[in-house]
């Protein structure tokens, strides 16, 4: 059950509504904006809670994923993205998917000096760490933080291979240490890349960097000799569906070595948020929206299924497959994505008074 603001979008915002907590008996909201028993804050500003967290390595258990750990220095994303797959996890925190996912960041300052430890710990055997899986580590708070970035400098010391993936310009930043890292083989960057229409962006994806700065910063990392790599995802059927083709293109032309795609889905609380999202904003399209998004996903918007609910199935979702296919070989033909190198993982030395510390 859903706990409306007023019905309206909000400036900013992916969600225009909290969703309920599974995990709580009680939730909070505003009714509507003249509500008597308002019990929201005045000031609706995203808050930042420092997080002392005691991991920052997390095995993965999805076989649809390449890399088998991730990490993530923020849980919540300022990006605002209505489609997240990643707000549910915000319950867990005894947040709402909804706005509070957008609004209630959770900083996790401690991060590099956790996976410092992990590595000084002699049980670890280097692979590939997917660098975020969930929220995007590059997301406005990381200005200010730097928690990325202090990471970034922990792979490089210890000469540990990572991919990235994000969405936001602000991972030029870095450039200076992923140039170092890509010169031995041991960093790649996947921009997620939707949409070229600004107008939808907007709405979609608000608080992102445009299409154009994201192909922008294709073409910089490619230039440092960093891998890069394009995400064209989600894609939702009526409203960028159509781009793909262009959106691969212009992926190619800017440097990248190689693209994948996604087809949206909406699990658990991500359901009320996108459905909320689409009415108000493409309310004419809405139901043909829903309805090819069910037909990729055995009837249902929400799909868990291993090896098939990345990318759906069904008249839909073959169609995309074809497109797709055909695209990339023709721009990508050639080109591909290299191994990460694991051979030149070293710790520090360590002291003779640190052995007796």
């Amino acid at each position: 059950m859903g706990m409306p603001i007023d019905g309206n979008p909000i400036k900013g915002r992916g969600a225009n509504t909290q969703v309920a907590n599974r995990f709580l008996q009680h939730s909070y909201g505003i009714v509507h904006w003249e509500g008597i028993d308002e019990v929201e804050e005045e000031n609706p500003a995203t808050r930042y809670l420092p997080e002392h967290a005691k991991t920052i390595v997390n095995k993965v258990g999805s076989p649809d994923v390449r890399m088998n750990w991730s990490m993530n220095p923020y849980q919540g994303c300022e990006h605002g993205c209505a489609y997240c797959y990643a707000r549910p996890t915000h319950e867990y925190w005894g947040y709402s998917a909804g706005l509070d996912f957008e609004r209630v960041i959770i900083v996790k300052r401690n991060a590099p000096e956790l996976l410092r430890a992990t590595f000084m710990d002699r049980k670890w055997k280097p692979e590939p760490i997917m660098f975020s899986g969930n929220t995007d580590c590059y997301q406005p708070v990381e200005r200010r933080e730097g928690i990325t970035r202090r990471m970034l400098q922990v792979l490089l010391e210890f000469r540990h291979p990572a991919s990235m993936i994000t969405k936001n310009a602000l991972v030029l930043r870095d450039l200076d240490i992923l140039r170092e890292m890509a010169a031995m083989n041991l960093v790649s960057v996947a921009i997620s890349f939707t949409t070229l229409n600004e107008e939808l962006r907007r709405v979609l994806e608000p608080r992102t960097s445009t299409g154009l700065n994201r192909l922008k910063v294709m073409e910089a990392l490619t230039k440092a000799g960093v891998p890069v790599f394009a995400m064209i995802a989600p894609i939702i059927p009526a409203l960028n569906e159509s781009e793909v083709p262009a959106l691969i293109e212009a992926a190619a032309n800017a440097g990248a070595v190689g693209a994948g795609y996604t087809v949206v889905r909406t699990n658990g609380a991500v359901k009320p948020v996108f459905e909320a999202w689409l009415r108000a904003h493409f309310p004419d399209r809405a139901e043909k929206v829903l309805a090819q998004i069910r037909d990729a996903h055995g009837g249902q918007v929400n799909d868990s299924r291993y090896g098939r609910r990345m990318r759906g199935e069904g008249h839909f979702a073959e169609n995309i497959r074809q497109v797709f296919t055909l695209v990339r070989r023709r721009h990508f033909h050639g080109r591909h994505l290299p191994e990460l190198d694991c051979t030149l993982f070293k710790r520090p030395e360590v002291g003779q008074l640190d052995l007796f510390g």
